[in-house]
């Protein structure tokens, strides 16, 4: 079977993918030959040491980043292939990501916040307002479309960037650490929305994370180890 075959059954795919960093005459290999495929509506997680590549893959996979070898592809579409604005705008449409820091526009209110990825996907105004309020609806911040991240708790200020992530009801979400900023209950409260959506949704949710408890909701657990992932 050819890789684009391979892939179009695949919401995201890698083959062979590594990264290496030029430090003075060494190179250092932070990720070899990395194999990994995700479907439509499979939960994955990837734990790992602090240092052991986590956040680099997640960088490869989510195409802000380039592979020293390997490919990636997301949607049918070999990220390297493409030019930086198709690759922008392919992110935009299928992929959403949550960071353990939200990453909210502090000027704007959650509605705006939420409203960001359909606007840049031309979404009209009324309609990108219409689908951001069901969304926040959705996930209990129906009453808080007004404020801005500042006025907001944390695990509201989480569940906005959920809400962005998921407006453009994207295949594939990538969570780094998403409750990593929280306490316990709050955090608890966030695992469970991210399993409801995500079944709701079948959206596809790749979360990387030091939380056991959060990684063994998934339907697999890899860990990387050594530049490399193994099932656990």
């Amino acid at each position: 079977m050819s890789e684009s075959g391979m892939s179009e059954k695949a919401i995201l795919s890698c083959r062979n993918l590594g990264k290496s960093y030029e430090e003075g005459p060494e190179s250092v290999e932070v990720l070899a030959g990395l194999q990994l495929e995700l479907h439509p509506g499979e939960r994955v997680a990837i734990v790992g040491k602090s240092g052991s590549g986590k956040s680099t893959l997640l960088n490869l996979l989510g195409g802000l980043d380039t592979p020293t070898q390997g490919s990636v592809w997301l949607d049918g579409e070999e990220l390297s292939a493409l030019s930086e604005k198709k690759r922008g705008l392919l992110r935009n449409r299928a992929l959403g990501f949550v960071y353990q820091f939200h990453h909210l526009l502090p000027e704007f209110t959650a509605l705006e916040n939420v409203c960001m990825p359909l606007l840049i996907g031309k979404t009209a105004i009324p309609e990108a307002r219409q689908r951001a309020t069901a969304l926040l609806e959705r996930v209990g911040l129906g009453h808080r479309l007004e404020h801005k991240p500042a006025e907001l708790s944390g695990g509201e200020r989480q569940r906005v960037a959920i809400a962005r992530a998921l407006v453009n009801t994207p295949g594939l979400v990538m969570l780094d650490e998403p409750t990593g900023n929280l306490d316990s209950h709050t955090a608890e409260g966030i695992q469970d929305l991210m399993l409801e959506l995500s079944t709701s949704m079948r959206t596809a949710f790749l979360v990387v994370t030091h939380d056991m408890n959060l990684a063994r909701q998934m339907d697999r657990v890899l860990q990387l180890q050594e530049g490399r992932l193994t099932a656990i």
